[in-house]
């Protein structure tokens, strides 16, 4: 590596780091979205990663700062941002830019570094795109302590009268979950769902199916281990929904992490008559979920009042039921004794 080539490298590396800072000061201070600052996180821990592959006291003595042309230079617009969204866009255009200044010069010393940087630099085109779109419903998301998933036949009355009850008594986002409806009637039922939801500002997530929850203005989908991939869904959804993954095993729970939902279902905590299961994890997989991700965990399965406890005991704060909630004549007082509120 020519010293001067060293210069370039240690500049651009320093530009990087610099932007993703920002950009993740930006998803926690200012949107308060663990998703988008985990992203960014993880991105700029792989971007020091390719940075302790090259020989670090040489860029460092390289680097001629008093001597620096370009530190002389600047325009009115670098010196002025109108708000905190302006800072945040300034620097995800500035990420890549570095990014691939230091992908085409790492080249003419060392390929493997240029195709990691090359990595992180797609990664920066994702980040941008999840603080600039996805962050408001990200944010809400990790704010939802009660997520009740409404199937009409296990509802011990109106379907639509169980739903708003449901979000009155404190659900923040409620999920459609219907096996066996024609897709016509699918669809049907996800828009009066979503009408309800929003009306009652909360969000409205389908399950299973990217391509309804989209005809139907859904905040969302969420997937189960045998369905689309978190990207396929993406590529239907667009980039502004949520996409929600369950998972059922650690192995499983840290392929989602690679995948990189907006939030991760684990269980099933406790064996459920709703979706009774051969394997059930516990509160064990919630604790490593929670301890090895920011992103939104919701613990799912068996859930009741009785043993909401040992979930918050390893800090569970987001549970999802179903027949706990949507199978009681009084949903609102149901809701209450699972937000730990006067039942």
């Amino acid at each position: 590596m020519s010293p001067t080539t060293a210069r370039i490298i240690d500049a651009n590396f320093n530009r990087a780091r610099e932007a993703i800072r920002v950009i993740e000061d930006y998803a926690r201070f200012v949107q308060d979205d663990p998703a988008g600052c985990e992203a960014a996180k993880r991105l700029r821990h792989a971007l020091a990663a390719a940075y302790h592959r090259l020989p670090v006291d040489e860029l460092l003595a390289a680097r001629d700062t008093p001597n620096d042309v370009g530190t002389r230079i600047s325009t009115l617009s670098e010196q002025s941002r109108t708000d905190d969204a302006d800072v945040c866009v300034a620097a995800c255009k500035r990420l890549p830019e570095a990014l691939r200044t230091l992908e085409e010069y790492a080249k003419t010393f060392d390929p493997q570094v240029a195709a990691a940087i090359e990595a992180i630099r797609y990664r920066a085109y994702d980040l941008e795109q999840r603080v600039t779109l996805r962050a408001p419903r990200s944010a809400r998301f990790a704010k939802v302590r009660l997520y009740v998933l409404i199937t009409a036949d296990l509802c011990k009355n109106d379907w639509h009268t169980t739903a708003a009850d449901a979000i009155i008594g404190g659900a923040g986002c409620l999920q459609l979950r219907e096996k066996n409806l024609d897709d016509g009637e699918l669809l049907a039922r996800a828009r009066e769902l979503a009408a309800i939801c929003h009306q009652h500002e909360a969000l409205f997530i389908v399950n299973d199916r990217p391509d309804i929850a989209l005809l139907a203005d859904a905040d969302g989908v969420h997937l189960g281990q045998t369905d689309l991939s978190v990207a396929d869904a993406r590529r239907i959804l667009g980039p502004q929904r949520l996409v929600g993954l369950s998972t059922h095993t650690p192995e499983q729970f840290r392929a989602a992490l690679a995948a990189q939902p907006d939030y991760i279902a684990v269980g099933p905590m406790f064996q459920s008559t709703t979706k009774p299961q051969e394997h059930v994890p516990g509160p064990a997989l919630l604790s490593l979920a929670l301890r090895e991700t920011e992103i939104p965990i919701v613990a799912v399965g068996g859930i009741t009042p009785a043993n909401l406890r040992t979930l918050a005991n390893v800090g569970g704060k987001c549970v999802a039921v179903c027949s706990a909630i949507i199978g009681k004549d009084d949903v609102r007082s149901a809701c209450a004794g699972l937000l730990g509120g006067p039942t």
